[in-house]
Formats: C-alpha cells, structure tokens, sequence
C-alpha cells in the first residue's frame, strides 16, 4: 500500500514545487510594476484622505424642539453607516450658526435670516460655511388670546367679545413672548414691528423657553408668544389643539415677505391639523423661512455627502406646507452649496451606491480618478512582465549551458593538432574522459533536477539532449583509462 502511495506522494510534491516556483517566478516578474502601483495608491490615500472621521458633531437647537427631533432622526441614520454623531444643543439657529463659525460644530440646523444681512451672509460665505440645502419651512407662528385682545363682554351677551389678530400693529402694549435670546426670533419679532410702524418698546416683551412660554400663554400670565420652529414641534401642535387660543392670519404677509427676502408665503391648508374635527377651520396665511443644513469647508467630504444623502430621506417627503420632493432644494439657499449637496439633490448618484456600503462607494468614488491614472499607467508597464518571466524560467536552464561549454572546450584542447598546441596540451595528446564524464554526469543529474512549466520544458529538454549528445562525443574513439 505504501509502494503505490509513493509515486502519487512524490508527483503531488513535484508540482507544488513546481507551482511555488511558477508563484515566485511570476511575482518577482510582476513585482516592481506591483510595488510601484501600491506606492502610488498609499500616497493617494494619504493625500486624499477618502475615509471620514468616525464622530461628527451636530449643532441642534433647544430641547425638545423640531431641530432636537431631526438631529436624533440624523444620528440613527448616520449610525447605520458606522458614524456617531454628538448633538450639541444650542439656544437657536444664531447659536448654532455661531458654533459652525467657532469649529464647536461640523454640521448645524440653520434658519433663513440668521444672518441679518445679505454683507453678513457674504462674511459667511468668506468663513468657509457652505450649505447642503434647505431642508423644510419654519412658519413664524403667533399664537395668542383672543380674549386679550378685546377684553371681557358686556354682560347681556354669553361669551367674551372675539377679535381677530389680523396686523402686527394690534400687538400694541401686549405681553409677548418672542423666544429665547441666541435663537433669533426676538430680532425677527423686532424688524417685523419696525415694518408695522411699532418701536421696540410698543409691546412688553419676554424671552422664556418655547415651553414654558406656552404654558405661560394658557393660564393668562402672556398675551401672546411668537416661535419660528416646524410643525413638528411639540409647542406647536399642542398649541393648535387648543380652543381658547388662536393662530394668527396675517393678510399682510405677501408684502412682509417682499421686504423680507429671506421670507416666504406658506399657507396652513384648512383641516390639516385634525380633518376630523376640521382644524384650523380656514386657510390660514403664514409667513416662514427655510431652515437649511449648514456645513464649513473643513468638514471631510465625505460627511458632507453623507449628510446631504440623510436629508434626501429624511425630507424628501410632503409636509403641512410642501409636496414630495420640494424638499431638500438649492433654490433658496443664502450661501453657497457645497458640490455634494448639489449632486445628492440636483445630481443623481453612482449606481454603485445602490450596492456597495458607504466606505466602499465613499472609498472608490474618491479615489475612482486615481485608480483610472493607474490602469493607464501600468498597462504599458504590465507588457514587460510576460518577457520577464519568461526569461527567469529560461535562465534556470540556460545557466547550465556554461558549464557545457566548458567540458567541450576542454575536450576540443586536447584535440589540437601539432603545432597548434598550447600551452593548454600538448598535440595528439589522448583525452581523459573520467573526469569530463564526471562533469557531465553532475551536470545531468541537476538538469534532471530542474523544474520548469510545461510550457518551457523544451528548453529543458535540449539541455539534456546537448549533455547526452557531449557526452557521446566524447566516447567516440576515446574509451576512459
């Protein structure tokens, strides 16, 4: 049994010598176009710097308002890529603009108008702060108390007298709230009042928290409260539930919004609250501005891809003022937009995203441009491996040639006629041929010895013929002493 397995073990041996030799033959061929391609993708990498960092701040806003509730919306969908995102709470769009501007933040939720002016928004833009896109309206909301307005009825009628806010002017010695100072509402509340012909001393102004503001608001202690956040906010929507307080339409608005540019029309489509119970009752004019994601230069593109790609999801859809789609956009944007925004929302994205992970499609988008250089460089070079490697297969039989040479050359110096002789023999001196057939013995035995692809055996087996035919050269008339 072991007879037979011996043949098998040692032709298995033999050509796994003879695919490790092909394995070195071929990466000693192949390995200084390998080295040289590698050098230059590592130095790529370095310089590129395709892979982000795995933590990236978020600048939100208040607790418990609409931007807290996105940026949690955003960290569980940047979590699914392997990033971890910090929310950093923030008074308001002011602070949170502020954050990005002092490198507190990478990525913050930003009102339209924070910036006070068109030159504030250009030292923005010379700050490095891009946009990724506007994301959804904030309507400026003002809820007040109808019966503040009025005050109480003559006694013969059953209900207190209702009037309707239908101008900033009736706010006139009126305790409203106009949010907490950092979230840019009190200065919106100001300019809008100036527009009304109102000073800033006109109504008697207070700064709490949107929540305690709005629990202020239904026990009598304010008479009305302004925000600026989205219909999300749980302010908001618990406010609009309730009967003994009131939404103010301001038919004014298409003219605010012409001297405000940072400001637009929305409207509050009659029964979106609750159809049930058909609230509001009526359309209700709004004014609201965009709040757009913000980034600085700085932050590695690829986060600023990934946070572009997030809005798309997670905006995309209709809302209490917008259809799907209206949403992220670049059309209202008051800084520039960052090439990634641009692409996610303008552009369409490679079809390998679809299938590869973030890393991979982050990794061969970024680095797509140098590995085309590469194929383009190392085809020419990759001509020069086939010849290579067929001449370091080759030359492990070629080598052997020398020392062929040399036993035929010591055999033609004992031939040399009479009067030719040197002082290698001397003329007619018959030949030794124990010690050359030696040699060629020894030089058979390692030819035999060698192994080659099949596809170079020919050469191999000339080597051997050449021996073979020396040899009996040599034995031609010449029998050894």
């Amino acid at each position: 049994m072991v007879e037979q397995r011996t043949p098998l073990t040692r032709r298995v041996k033999q050509a796994l010598q003879l695919w490790l030799l092909s394995v070195r033959d071929m990466l000693a061929s192949a390995g200084p176009v390998l080295l040289l391609a590698v050098g230059l993708l590592v130095g790529a990498y370095w310089w590129l710097d395709p892979q982000p960092p795995r933590t990236v701040v978020l600048a939100t806003g208040p607790a418990g308002s609409a931007y807290a509730d996105f940026g949690q919306r955003y960290a569980q969908a940047l979590a699914r890529e392997g990033i971890r995102v910090e929310l950093l709470p923030t008074a308001g769009p002011a602070s949170s603009l502020q954050a990005l501007r002092d490198g507190d933040a990478d990525v913050a939720f930003v009102r339209g108008g924070s910036d006070d002016t068109a030159e504030d928004a250009r030292e923005a833009a010379n700050e490095g702060i891009l946009s990724l896109g506007a994301l959804f309206y904030e309507p400026l909301w003002l809820f007040y108390r109808p019966a503040a307005l009025s005050g109480p009825a003559p006694k013969k009628t059953m209900a207190p007298r209702i009037t309707r806010l239908t101008s900033l002017s009736q706010l006139r010695g009126l305790r409203v709230n106009v949010d907490q100072a950092g979230s840019g509402v009190p200065d919106l509340v100001r300019r809008l009042l100036q527009a009304n012909g109102l000073a800033a001393d006109a109504i008697v102004t207070s700064n709490m928290a949107p929540e305690a503001a709005a629990q202020a608001l239904q026990a009598g202690q304010i008479d009305a409260l302004v925000l600026v956040t989205a219909p999300e906010s749980p302010v908001v929507q618990g406010l609009l539930q309730q009967a003994d307080i009131a939404l103010a339409d301001l038919p004014q608005a298409d003219a605010l919004a012409r001297r405000f540019p940072f400001l637009q029309t929305v409207t509050l489509p009659r029964g979106m609250v609750d159809l049930a119970r058909d609230l509001p009752p009526e359309n209700i004019g709004l004014l609201a501005a965009t709040t757009a994601l913000l980034t600085h230069e700085d932050t590695h593109p690829a986060l600023r891809q990934l946070f572009a790609q997030t809005a798309q999801q997670l905006h995309g859809g209709a809302g209490w003022f917008n259809g799907v789609r209206d949403f992220p956009n670049t059309r209202t944007s008051e800084l520039p937009v960052s090439p990634e925004g641009d692409r996610a929302i303008n552009g369409r994205p490679p079809f390998w995203q679809r299938f590869l992970p973030f890393w991979a499609s982050n990794l061969l988008e970024r680095m797509w441009l140098v590995i085309g250089g590469l194929i383009v460089l190392l085809l020419p070079l990759s001509r020069v491996v086939p010849p290579l490697y067929t001449y370091r297969v080759r030359q492990r039989v070629f080598r052997w040639y020398a020392r062929l040479q040399a036993v035929e050359a010591r055999m033609d110096e004992r031939r040399t006629p009479a009067g030719d002789a040197g002082e290698a023999g001397a003329a007619g001196e018959p030949i030794d041929t124990t010690e050359l057939l030696n040699e060629l013995d020894e030089l058979d035995r390692v030819a035999s010895q060698i192994a080659v692809p099949l596809a170079h055996a020919e050469e191999l087996y000339a080597l051997r013929n050449n021996i073979e035919r020396t040899r009996k050269r040599l034995l031609a008339g010449h029998q050894p002493r």
